[in-house]
């Protein structure tokens, strides 16, 4: 059952509030709009990239019926303090899976945390993603430092033409859409959004988790741009 249909059967509708991040799709936003309530944007934890408990309690007001939670590229560090907020202020509390990626075998998970602790031991000038028990790394997720601005396109530009495959996973915060903007301050989300960098490892043997490593390292994760 999608979420709009959850929040429907729970009675969530014209008046209500729904909490939500606006670090990922739109999809959620729309799915709390096609029932007749407004969604929320709160903001996320820089290390998770999930919805971060203080946020989303001061997010909640005296219209807020519900919270709904996502999983960020196979991590869900973080999920339980928001269920406890959202349980304790007597909310509906939705969890939705990880969009990114889809279910894996056990076998491909434990393959995938190997090759990001391959990476995490050797990248450097590039901040690495912070491990968390049960995190499957449907995506690797690097955060590219701006100087004084961001350059993690120029970044990816640069490792691209060394063939590593990449892209980013959030181009634009949802509270940034013509349709949905909000005048908020989510620094989190919006440093998230200018900085990360998802670097593709699925299928990748050890010589090409190298090459990603050379790659990577040779442009010291910073871009100095030429003045």
């Amino acid at each position: 059952m999608g979420t709009s249909a959850l929040l429907k059967a729970a009675g969530i509708g014209l008046g209500d509030e729904v909490v939500v991040p606006a670090y990922g799709n739109v999809e959620l936003a729309e799915a709390v709009v096609s029932v007749g309530a407004l969604p929320v944007f709160a903001d996320i934890d820089p290390d998770t990239y999930c919805l971060d408990g203080d946020a989303v309690t001061a997010a909640i007001g005296p219209h807020t019926a519900a919270i709904v939670a996502v999983r960020r590229f196979g991590g869900a560090a973080g999920l339980d303090r928001v269920r406890e907020v959202g349980v304790g202020k007597g909310l509906l509390v939705l969890q939705e899976p990880d969009r990114e990626g889809a279910a894996v075998e056990r076998g491909e998970v434990e393959e995938r945390r190997a090759q990001a602790a391959y990476l995490t031991a050797r990248l450097r000038g590039v901040d690495t993603p912070v491990d968390s028990e049960g995190h499957t790394y449907e995506q690797y997720v690097v955060r590219v430092p701006g100087n004084g601005r961001p350059d993690r396109d120029a970044f990816a530009r640069a490792v691209r033409a060394k063939g590593v495959r990449c892209s980013v996973p959030v181009k634009t915060p949802v509270h940034r859409l013509p349709e949905y903007r909000r005048d908020l301050q989510l620094p989190a989300t919006e440093r998230a959004a200018d900085e990360t960098l998802a670097l593709h490892i699925g299928g990748l043997g050890r010589r090409d988790l190298q090459r990603v490593v050379s790659a990577c390292n040779a442009l010291g994760g910073l871009l100095v741009p030429a003045f």
